[in-house]
């Protein structure tokens, strides 16, 4: 007996899907396979709370589902008491810049900023006050100024850049949490998300001399790892996705200075000296592996990130930084679409639109139409099944088996130019078992 499934969570996860876009709940209905991976990942979440770093390229076709498995990771680190900052890279949104598109990025990754109480974003000023918070209590069991504990718990931060003025900030929203001003408070707030275009507007509403500029974003990271841990929160996990943006910069020095800042990211993970803060970045294999515009187009990246040569003819590791994308199996796929047809149904056995071997017929139908495409990118496939379920929902007494000769499936390219697939080409359908 399948457990109901609230309307909310079920409209949620089919609209999306529908949408070709990942839901941002309920991914735990439709999750299968991938579970090395996916404990990978919980592994480097546990480093993180323990106060250690971790820095993950996660590496998948697109379609394949890497935004859904980075949506996963995120909904567990939630739930492990991290902090989630997210963000997509686009041509405004970079690692590293000098036209304000680091600073763009730094502001998105606060603007989402989320944890396991608001999980949705905008938790900065939350966070900021349960800190606040925490030095009250502790000032009044000392009998001390709440300026004065804050200011001790914050002295480590110091030896960081801009520590001194991070500190700052968080005593003037200290002031105007006391004082009921929100002009100050808004003001600490927008400081703290990088939204201040000049130094001279952050010394005139704060008295800082410094503000997040697009050489800072890393080093203000680490800060805010810091601070979040002070917070009483177990570390910061950033994810970025669409990575593929930076392999698509023409300009080769803007390229490589941003594969320079991953570099430096990967290299202070791997020794440890970012305490409590954990980056996931989502990408293509174009992005890892071109040697003339990819990761590997970076020497110094190249041989950090190369797969290692023992893990071949099946074999896995998952110790080094690269976690690439295992590809669902056609067992996967089916129990994938028997979770949807369960979610469509809100959970109901008695409301499933079509048995189970009308799910293995639609599967023969997709693999007869594009090959095995349709299980190793399931983009497009899931959405051609929704839709079909949907015709069934809506008219009743129509007969599945009636429709599938009628659906039109095609590749998910990711927006490149259209591909032709051979269906008999590495068909593995022929392998599945019921």
């Amino acid at each position: 007996m399948n457990a109901p499934i609230r309307p909310r969570d079920r409209d949620a996860v089919i609209q999306s899907l529908r949408a070709g876009v990942v839901p941002r709940s309920g991914q735990h209905l439709i999750q299968v396979g991938r579970a090395r991976e996916i404990e990978t990942l919980v592994a480097d979440i546990a480093r993180i709370a323990d106060g250690g770093s971790a820095f993950r390229v996660v590496i998948g076709e697109y379609g394949a589902g890497k935004t859904f498995f980075l949506n996963l990771v995120r909904a567990v680190a939630l739930e492990k008491k991290l902090v989630v900052a997210t963000a997509d890279l686009n041509p405004d949104r970079r690692l590293h810049a000098s036209g304000g598109q680091a600073r763009s990025l730094y502001a998105e990754l606060m603007r989402n900023l989320s944890t396991r109480t608001k999980p949705d974003g905008g938790a900065l000023a939350g966070i900021v006050e349960k800190f606040i918070a925490t030095a009250k209590t502790e000032a009044k069991a000392s009998s001390q100024s709440t300026e004065a504990v804050l200011r001790q718990k914050l002295d480590q931060l110091t030896e960081l850049v801009n520590g001194y003025d991070f500190a700052d900030v968080i005593a003037a929203y200290c002031r105007g949490y006391e004082e009921g001003s929100e002009k100050l408070k808004s003001d600490a707030i927008r400081w703290l998300r990088g939204e201040f275009a000049t130094k001279t507007d952050a010394r005139q509403a704060l008295g800082v001399r410094s503000i997040v500029d697009d050489s800072e974003v890393y080093d203000q990271l680490k800060l805010m790892a810091r601070f979040v841990r002070l917070a009483g929160f177990s570390g910061l996990l950033v994810g970025l996705d669409e990575l593929v943006n930076l392999y698509k910069l023409a300009n080769t020095q803007a390229r490589n200075a941003n594969y320079e800042q991953i570099l430096r990211i990967l290299n202070d993970s791997l020794q440890g000296t970012a305490v409590g803060l954990g980056f996931v970045l989502g990408g293509t294999p174009e992005f890892l592996l071109d040697t003339r515009r990819g990761l590997y187009s970076y020497p110094a990246l190249q041989s950090r990130l190369a797969q290692n040569t023992f893990a071949s003819d099946g074999l896995v590791d998952f110790s080094g930084p690269v976690v690439r994308l295992s590809s669902l199996t056609p067992e996967d796929f089916y129990v994938l679409l028997q979770k949807i047809r369960s979610v469509y149904a809100f959970g109901d056995a008695d409301k499933f639109l079509v048995p189970d071997q009308g799910i293995f017929s639609f599967m023969e139908h997709c693999s007869k139409r594009i090959g095995d495409t349709y299980f190793r990118t399931p983009r497009t496939t899931i959405t051609a099944f929704i839709n079909m379920l949907a015709v069934l929902d809506q008219n009743p007494g129509t007969a599945w088996q009636g429709l599938l000769g009628g659906i039109e499936i095609t590749v998910d390219t990711g927006g490149a130019a259209d591909q032709q697939v051979d269906a008999d080409e590495g068909d593995e359908f022929a392998s599945f078992k019921m």
